[in-house]
């Protein structure tokens, strides 16, 4: 546990997907899905590859935990947000809201 603070950890379906230049870490835990970048900010590491506890992300390298509603950093060695990405669900068909970039 990270500094004495208790998590419970969460069991989750999770996966990554590629979108046009777009790594992308998904999780769904309980009813909820989420999409953050899939690399870590510190180091590069596939984020859909850590462990799930509460409502973060532990990258699997070096335990740097994301918050997977908002991508943002949590504990150190990271101290930047990944990137979040919207997700519909439509009749049990999820999709994956990427802006374009301009």
């Amino acid at each position: 546990p990270r500094h004495g603070v208790r998590r419970q950890r969460q069991m989750c379906i999770r996966d990554r997907v590629e979108v046009g230049e777009h790594r992308v870490a998904m999780f769904k835990v309980g009813e909820s899905i989420y999409a953050l970048g899939d690399r870590c900010s510190h180091a590069e590491a596939s984020l859909a590859e850590g462990e799930t506890f509460d409502d973060e992300v532990e990258c699997p390298r070096h335990g740097a935990a994301f918050s997977l509603a908002t991508g943002k950093a949590l504990t150190l060695p990271a101290t930047e947000a990944v990137a979040t990405y919207d997700v519909e669900v439509d009749d049990g068909t999820v999709y994956l809201k990427i802006e374009e970039e301009s």
